[in-house]
């Protein structure tokens, strides 16, 4: 600081005028404040501007008598104030900012006294000034203000720290002490602190100066400290609320043998019974049962005592010492006592069902009911009471006998009518949905009488209105439902009747539907399925349920027609399923019932047909679930078709092998080729089968018929063309193309040409195609053979083809068949014979030789003895002509060959004589004509 800044001592204030302008300014800020008014908001800077002066005031002590007597008014003006402005405001809330304001200034008028310090003449100035901080400390408190109300609270101990209680005889400064420690203690709680809050209880009891009114206050704060432990869920808090409670017990004990008035005493004893109570309430909590007893023995034996909680306690100890009777009996107590509240009768009942269970059921409803005969009882408590007899689900004999009381208490005639008129509207539909959702879980354990039962009493509880013209429908369809389950038809079909007049909807006619099916009625049953469609909130899902619901009746002329109305009726819609589902459902329910082809086959058919309209992806899907759903009815087509054979139901057979192959052939998304190899061989049985009906009902094949026929053949070569010429096949080509198959195909194929008045080119290429493949089998060639030879369409370049090739792989073969070497010889010179003539001599002649050649070598017996007889016998009988014309040497070749094949038959020795004989005649004849001729 500059010396120039030093004030002189003539113009420094002297201390007595600065006292004055500050306590001035104070008086000029209390005045403001005594003309505040509640109406208007507060400043709320004069709080701040009179601390400030009160600040300035502290740096000026000590004061003068006079001084400290003007700050003690000032101070009680100010105080005056501030009662003035809360007694015009009333009670405000924590929030009210105003209210705020006032409690300042209230504690600037105790911080003024504090300041003042003793004033004499005063009396008790620290009691005072103690007093002004307690009332602020309380107002700080209900706002909840806890730091400071503990500051006023510490400040008014502070003040009263040093006083003498002895000595203080004034019951009002008694009691201030006592209240001080009280609301300390109080806040100390309320901020968590408990250990400081039961010690400043604890020094309370030396301010009690032998008071029963000082009694009575320690004791209930002790009490109101219990009862908030109490509210601790654990153990510790059950502990602490005892021991505090014990406290208040013994305050009041102690309150009673001072107490000189009556009232006095009745407050007392009130309050120990109060606290007797919830001392029994805290045993409870901690299941001490028999400490509860002692303390209502207590409460009923000394005082009297008729709390209405008192049966309600000892009802609870006896439920926890598990005798049910004595329980019983206190709660019958209540009923006669009308003294108790129903709030509490309910909780009782309530209590005593839970421990008491299902045994319970029985007493709880005549309890309940006796209490309707003593007073009023409200419908609510008739709803809280049936939900406890009912429980909260379960199962089993204890549930239904719960069930069946419950049953029995709402369906009394005194409890209807409790929920009688508007008034009880609520509860009307709480005791309904408390029924309902027992009779829902009892219908859910398939206990459908109990069921049927609970929701019969719930529509009790559902009024004939149109507003709940919906509810009841629902109830009438549920019991309908419950007596299905039951197999009670008739009575399942009156209740969905009445539905159906109160509500008719498409729930109704699916159990109508549902009804028909369990009477076995299936032609009704087609009926309801088929007038479903008129409901108004009709939906396919119907369909498809009613469908479900046939199967599992084993209804399936109902089933059948559900999913084709199904399929009728969303044509070209959005349906609940996938067409191709539907239709794999028709076909698998129909191949469980015998005799059901045609139906298949018309199903087949139209999921190819929708097929062809929707293209493969649309119709079956994409990716795997599509080849799944194509392989399905391609496989099953298949079955089918091979069932048919078997049963030889040609026509069908060719039916289902030709769908076959047309599902086979369809190529999805992500595959490079169709199923080449099942396309044939379905197509190959599909003909094989068109030609086995034609023999079967004895009707030649049209020509259209034949034509569509080459066709599909004409396919299937394509694809053995293919397979027949690649070098290697795969394993599964190998096992799925059989010799059978290429010789089926070629077989029907040659059959049909022939039918075309083909010239027989056509025939013969196909022959020899199946004689150069991998899959040629002498046995099938021989068949071709000998189905050329002969008939009104024989071709003998096949069937010489055919038979040469046969008998060229029989005799290359390690053990021959003579058996069929010696058929294929006969059929082969018969074919000559016959479509050569005498022309073509030799060629037969060469036929004979070859047969002779095979027989040359062979054991007796080999070569089969009646064809080498009839070799030898038609080549002697080829003679004859020749003989007869003349034609020696023609003769003499044929007689040859008879006697050569001759000489390998056994048993032919007396044939073979006579031949040479004739031989020999013929010779001696023939030289003799020739001698006679050169002679001439």
């Amino acid at each position: 600081m500059r010396i120039s800044e030093i004030g002189s001592p003539e113009h420094r204030p002297s201390h007595n005028d600065s006292l004055s302008q500050l306590l001035s300014q104070l008086e000029c800020s209390i005045k403001e404040g005594e003309l505040l008014s509640p109406e208007k908001p507060l400043p709320t800077n004069l709080s701040s501007d009179l601390r400030s002066t009160l600040s300035q005031l502290s740096s000026l002590v000590p004061f003068s008598n006079s001084i400290k007597l003007q700050i003690w008014k000032l101070s009680f003006r100010l105080w005056n104030a501030c009662v003035d402005l809360s007694n015009a405001a009333g009670v405000r809330a924590s929030s009210d900012k105003a209210g705020e304001e006032v409690v300042k200034l209230r504690q600037v008028s105790a911080d003024m006294l504090l300041l003042a310090g003793n004033v004499d003449g005063v009396p008790s100035p620290a009691l005072k000034s103690a007093s002004f901080y307690y009332k602020t400390g309380l107002i700080w408190h209900e706002l909840r203000r806890f730091d400071l109300a503990a500051s006023c609270f510490e400040k008014a101990t502070d003040l009263t720290a040093k006083l003498d209680v002895a000595i203080i005889s004034d019951p009002g400064e008694r009691k201030l002490l006592l209240d001080l420690n009280i609301a300390r203690s109080r806040t100390a709680w309320d901020v968590a602190d408990r250990n400081l809050a039961v010690t400043l209880l604890n020094r309370a009891k030396n301010l009690l100066s032998g008071s029963a009114e000082h009694y009575k206050a320690l004791g209930n704060q002790y009490l109101i400290f219990g009862k908030s432990a109490l509210s601790k869920i654990k153990g510790s808090g059950v502990k602490e609320a005892l021991k505090l409670m014990n406290e208040a017990l013994d305050l009041f004990e102690k309150g009673l043998s001072t107490a000189r008035t009556r009232n006095g005493t009745e407050d007392l004893k009130a309050s120990r019974s109060k606290c007797l109570r919830f001392i029994a309430a805290v045993h409870l909590q901690g299941e001490e049962f028999e400490s509860v007893l002692k303390c209502i023995r207590v409460l009923r034996e000394g005082g009297g005592d008729r709390h209405p909680c008192l049966p309600v306690l000892a009802m609870k100890a006896w439920l926890g010492l598990q005798r049910y009777g004595e329980a019983e009996k206190e709660l019958r107590s209540m009923v006669v006592n009308k003294g108790v509240p129903e709030s509490i009768w309910v909780s009782a009942v309530e209590a005593y069902f839970d421990a008491a269970g299902a045994a319970g059921a029985e007493t709880t409803k005549g309890l309940f009911l006796g209490l309707l005969d003593r007073c009023h009882v409200s419908a609510g408590a008739a709803v809280r009471i049936a939900f406890r007899v009912v429980g909260e689900g379960g199962s089993g004999d204890g549930a239904r006998v719960r069930a069946k009381v419950a049953a029995e208490l709402v369906s009394d005639e005194r409890v209807v009518a409790l929920f009688a008129g508007e008034a009880a509207a609520k509860d009307r539909t709480a005791m309904h949905a408390v029924l309902w959702n027992c009779a829902a879980d009892h219908f859910r354990l398939k206990d459908y009488v109990t069921s049927a039962e609970m929701f019969e009493k719930s529509m009790l509880y559902v009024p004939y209105n149109i507003e709940n013209r919906i509810l009841r429908a629902k109830g009438f369809r549920v019991l309908c439902l419950c007596h299905l389950g039951l197999s009670q038809l008739d009575q399942a079909q009156e209740y969905i009747n009445e539905a159906e007049k109160i509500e008719p909807n498409i729930a109704c006619a699916f159990l109508k539907f549902k009804i028909y099916l369990q009477k076995n009625d299936h032609n009704a049953a087609i009926h309801q399925m088929q007038g479903m469609t008129t409901c108004i909130d009709f939906t396919p899902d119907f369909l498809s349920l009613s469908a479900h619901e046939a199967i599992a009746c084993r209804a399936i002329p109902v089933a059948v027609a559900s999913l084709s109305n199904l399929l009728d009726f969303s044509s070209g819609k959005a349906m609940p399923t996938t067409e191709v589902a539907v239709l794999r459902t028709l076909v698998t329910i129909l191949a469980h019932d015998s005799g059901c082809e045609q139906e298949i086959l018309k199903f087949m058919k139209r999921a190819h047909l929708r097929m062809s309209e929707l293209g493969p992806d649309c119709f079956f899907g994409k990716g795997e679930v599509g080849r799944r759903e194509r392989n399905w009815f391609a496989v099953n087509a298949w079955n089918f078709g091979s069932n048919a054979g078997k049963e030889k139901n040609y026509e069908a057979c060719a039916e289902f092998f030709r769908l076959a192959s047309e599902f086979y052939s369809v190529v999805l998304d992500g595959e490079m080729e169709e199923n080449s190899i099942m396309v044939c061989k379905s197509l190959t049985l599909s003909v094989s089968a068109m030609v086995a009906a034609e023999k079967q009902r004895q009707v030649p094949l049209l020509d259209t018929e034949v034509k569509q026929a080459i066709k599909l053949l004409e396919r299937a070569g394509k694809t053995l063309s293919s397979i027949s010429s690649r070098t290697q096949l795969d394993e599964d080509q190998a096992t799925a193309i059989k010799p059978n198959l290429f010789f089926i195909y070629t077989f029907n194929a040659y059959d049909l040409h022939g039918r075309l008045n083909d010239l027989g080119s056509q025939q013969l290429q196909l022959v020899k195609t199946f004689a150069s493949s991998k899959f040629c089998n002498p046995n099938h060639l021989l068949q071709i053979g000998l189905n050329a030879s002969q008939g009104p369409q024989s071709n003998h370049e096949v069937a010489t083809f055919a038979l040469t090739e046969c008998l060229s792989a029989f005799l290359s073969s390690p053990s021959p068949d003579y058996q069929n070497i010696a058929l294929i010889a006969r059929r082969l010179i018969s074919v000559a014979s016959i479509h050569r003539g005498e022309t073509d001599d030799d060629a037969v002649y060469a036929m004979y030789k070859q047969a002779y050649r095979i027989m040359v070598g062979l054991k007796d017996g080999d070569y089969p003895t009646d064809e080498a007889k009839w070799l030898a016998v038609t080549a002697w009988n080829r003679a004859a002509m020749p003989v007869c014309l003349g034609q020696a040497d023609a003769a003499k070749k044929w007689m040859n060959m008879g006697l050569e094949v001759a000489s390998k038959v056994a048993g032919m020795d007396t044939y073979r004589s006579c031949m040479e004989d004739f031989v020999v005649d013929f010779a001696k004849k023939h030289a003799q004509i020739d001698d006679d001729g050169e002679s001439k």
